[in-house]
């Protein structure tokens, strides 16, 4: 019997050791580790952020109930994303363990934490801000997300897109009033911002229907060839279709007309409170302080306007150099500035420009478009990772394209379905030198802002918000870096003007360090900062002036090139020569770009954990 009783005794305490080590088991299996539970919470919080911005869930190529909506552009609209964000941001302090976080989540805690301290140190100069200027401000970013963003599939898309151009004339007049209070505090933007946007405002108020020409205006030529495709399509009728055509016109006119003709009477009034000479951010009440702000939030450094105007010297003088290298290779007979004068004079010499007629602008994309696929053919030998949406060539929409203005990207949307854009500003072929077409394809293409913006949202293992992050300095220095990296790829740079090209896009964000700090910070005027870049660098009259007008506008953006490219050199630099014979490109490019955009310091503590793993 007390076999027996042992025997029982055993078996249970077996059967009760089993189920507990299978519970211990399943208990392990089903609570999540700190990290698992915080990246669900970043995107459920993701999501709640969006919630904010229709447009930037159009861009994402998102489709759900707000795809008729625009972000609410208020005073009252500011304050309610801010307030989430400090809420969401309390949240993640109290409610999850930091020390008990892998080192990817590790990072993206700090990344959170980084975004809403610079979002929060950036409203407190909310007032400096200048609400419409030349360069992309929401007035004519809004034409564009309807023509060229919001996707029309079903008629639903398309009640959709109506609904915008009512929304769209809500937002400008929210901007409107937030400028108008801005200016009540001293707050104009420089005069010559104002010509461009009520010359860009016209345009998106002329042509049928807004009056009887033959013209159309582009609004109208795309709605109606929205609505000509769904009928083709056989997904609306004729009927169905002329009732969309008369809708969309009463749109228009009853509130896209009427906002437009309150922003240009606006900004004919304010106009007469700007000053011609125009000045940095330094003139402004507090401007010193949210000058420091702005370098800060663009470079993610604790840099001084006068440490960056320094580098900005001292770059210049390493660039001039190598410049002055080719120039005698090319046996010029002339000073560095006569050559660059050459270059920008030579209007009749087909090496330095394309003819200023629509073949010269078709010849430019074309050749563009050959210098990316070229690049296309050698990425897997110097990435691990590439992306899946393609890149396309395409020049800037008439409504808003400008002589000499910058070239820039569009990002494709993260199931590859919209492809990134390279848009370039062809209205001034002079304005576009030949030599520089290289560079500029692989900064705004490949290697540059489409390799890094499209891995970055077609990441898998990441929080949403990682993948969507926008740290200027990360983005601008790579693709400067890939500008010069572009140079170990075969097929690039083959001339001796290609290479020039490149050391002057190089040159050009080096002396937009020094011209920068020199009008926020420096009292520098206008036609100082312009003297400067023309005596420094080989850019075409309206390029320059578009550039300086550009700085003038966005204090410290232009900083963030130079000083995100030095810092990926130099993490580059120091991963070679503690790996030697191991260091592997396709490796280091691939740490880079496999989390997204990241703040300088915290990138350099992933590139050092890497190596020490």
């Amino acid at each position: 019997m007390r076999k027996f009783l042992r025997a029982c005794t055993w078996l249970i305490a077996s059967f009760l050791l089993t189920a507990c080590s299978q519970a211990e088991q399943e208990s392990r299996v089903s609570t999540p580790s700190e990290s698992e539970r915080l990246n669900a919470w970043f995107d459920v919080k993701f999501d709640e952020a969006l919630s904010f911005s229709p447009i930037r869930k159009t861009l994402l190529g998102i489709k759900d109930e707000d795809y008729g909506r625009i972000d609410d552009l208020s005073e009252a609209g500011l304050n309610a994303s801010l307030t989430w964000q400090k809420a969401a941001t309390e949240e993640l302090r109290t409610q999850f363990s930091y020390d008990a976080l892998n080192s990817t989540t590790k990072d993206s805690y700090d990344l959170w934490i980084y975004q809403a301290d610079m979002a929060e140190k950036a409203d407190n100069f909310r007032e400096q801000e200048y609400v419409f200027t030349q360069m992309g401000s929401m007035h004519s970013f809004l034409p564009q997300l309807l023509i060229s963003f919001h996707q029309v599939n079903t008629s639903s898309d398309l009640n959709a897109l109506l609904n915008r151009i009512e929304e769209g004339a809500r937002a400008v007049n929210q901007l409107i009033t937030r400028s108008r209070r801005y200016a009540d505090a001293g707050v104009h933007p420089p005069y010559f911002a104002y010509g461009a946007v009520i010359g860009e405002s016209r345009t998106l108020i002329s042509g049928f229907p807004f009056d009887e020409t033959e013209k159309k205006n582009p609004l109208w030529e795309d709605l109606e060839q929205k609505i000509g495709g769904l009928e083709e399509n056989g997904i609306i009728n004729s009927q169905q279709a002329s009732e969309f055509l008369l809708r969309g016109r009463e749109q228009l006119l009853t509130h896209w007309l009427p906002a437009y003709t309150a922003l240009i009477n606006w900004q004919e009034t304010d106009r007469a409170n700007a000053s011609v000479t125009a000045t940095g951010v330094g003139s402004l009440v507090n401007g010193s302080a949210y000058y420091q702000e702005r370098l800060a939030y663009h470079t993610t450094t604790d840099r001084s306007a006068e440490e960056i105007h320094t580098i900005g010297l001292r770059e210049i003088q390493r660039i001039h150099t190598a410049m002055e290298a080719i120039k005698e290779q090319m046996n010029f007979d002339g000073s560095l500035q006569e050559f660059f004068r050459w270059l920008r004079e030579g209007r009749e010499d087909d090496r330095l420009f394309f003819p200023n007629n629509n073949a010269g602008r078709q010849a430019y994309i074309d050749e563009a478009t050959l210098a990316i696929e070229n690049i296309k053919d050698h990425l897997p030998d110097y990435f691990g990772i590439l992306p899946k949406a393609d890149l396309v060539v395409r020049r800037v929409e008439a409504f808003r394209e400008q002589d000499g203005a910058a070239q820039h990207y569009f990002a494709s949307t993260p199931d590859g379905s919209r492809p990134g854009i390279y848009y370039a500003h062809l209205s001034d072929m002079f304005a576009m030198p030949r030599p520089e077409l290289e560079v500029i394809a692989y900064h705004e293409g490949l290697p540059g802002h489409h390799m890094q913006i499209a891995i970055a949202k077609e990441l898998q293992g990441i929080p949403e918000f990682r993948k969507n992050a926008s740290i200027t300095t990360f983005s601008e220095g790579w693709g400067l870096y890939a500008e010069r990296f572009a140079k170990e790829i075969p097929g690039t740079y083959k001339t001796q003007l290609s290479e020039f090209g490149r050391l002057n896009s190089e040159l050009w964000r080096a002396v937009r360090l020094v011209v920068d700090t020199g009008l926020h910070a420096m009292d520098w005027p206008e036609e100082q900062a312009f003297d400067f870049m023309m005596a420094n660098a080989s850019l075409a009259v309206p390029a320059a002036r578009s550039e300086i007008r550009r700085y003038i506008v966005m204090p410290g953006q232009a900083t963030a090139y130079m000083i995100g490219m030095l810092k990926i050199l130099e993490l580059r630099e120091h991963a070679a020569a503690q790996l030697g014979n191991q260091f592997d490109i396709r490796a280091f490019h691939d740490v880079i770009l496999d989390s997204g955009a990241l703040p300088l310091g915290l990138l350099e503590r992933k590139v050092h954990r890497w190596l020490a793993e």
